[in-house]
């Protein structure tokens, strides 16, 4: 089920909106990721204050396109910036290795991430903001477009040596998730546990080296919580202008 609430928003076009996804519109197949759950349960814990998202992610990026002359990080760097501005950032997610995961990648992974941390760290100014690594699926290097991925587990070791060595860095396991059918990309209910693992990471200020015992049951929580007035206003007006709903239907909540 999507997730919608008055309280997380995303930056998009220089704006703060309600958040609705897919968050990033990199690719016209984007779809569900893990900042949604993320940001439920942060606002289940922190509750009627707001959360915003920073959309920045480039499916099918590897590490060397994150360079800090590169535009994928002149981009994240621009828009924290602006949204810097009016709100406090309070952690940078990172999950990438999959365009890494082959040919030795590996062996210089480690550096690069450690390059790339502290590039984030120094042009933002946030020396003491978590920055959380998600590991990679325990499905790939198996099957469809996930088949070439077959150093995943190697890239997930250097995420976690990289946590466990440096201050202000968490690790949140890639174990027992689930791909779509083309097997390299996450599907949407594992998504949705992921991003789980990223706030109990962010919660805890330590690694989440396996699934949670009830990160499901959460997942249902974040997934199923009764939608406010505004919450189904932007949701009707939203399926409208896709073509899925009635005028009246939407003139009913502006009475």
């Amino acid at each position: 089920m999507p997730i919608y609430n008055e309280n997380i928003l995303m930056l998009r076009n220089g704006r703060w909106q309600m958040m609705s996804e897919p968050i990033h519109f990199d690719r016209s197949v984007a779809g569900v990721g893990p900042a949604a759950s993320f940001a439920q349960a942060w606002c289940n814990a922190n509750e009627s204050e707001q959360i915003g998202l920073i959309p920045c992610a480039e499916g099918g990026s590897s590490i060397d396109e994150w360079n800090a002359e590169e535009t994928l990080f002149c981009h994240a760097i621009s828009e924290a910036k602006f949204a810097m501005k009016t709100s406090e950032l309070i952690a940078i997610l990172w999950h990438q290795g999959e365009s890494d995961s082959h040919s030795e990648k590996y062996k210089d992974y480690y550096r690069k991430l450690d390059v790339l941390v502290n590039s984030f760290r120094k042009e933002l100014g946030v020396t003491e903001v978590p920055f959380i690594v998600g590991g990679l699926g325990d499905y790939l290097g198996k099957s469809g477009f996930g088949r070439s991925c077959v150093e995943y587990d190697l890239i997930n070791q250097e995420l976690l040596r990289y946590a466990e060595n440096n201050r202000n860095c968490y690790f949140v396991t890639g174990e027992r998730l689930y791909s779509n059918p083309d097997g390299i990309h996450i599907n949407a209910e594992s998504q949705r546990r992921l991003g789980i693992r990223y706030f109990e990471a962010y919660q805890t200020k330590s690694n989440v080296n396996k699934p949670l015992d009830n990160e499901v049951e959460i997942v249902n929580l974040c997934c199923e919580k009764e939608y406010t007035i505004a919450e189904k206003r932007y949701i009707t007006l939203e399926q409208f202008t896709l073509g899925e709903g009635s005028l009246e239907e939407v003139m009913k909540f502006f009475k």
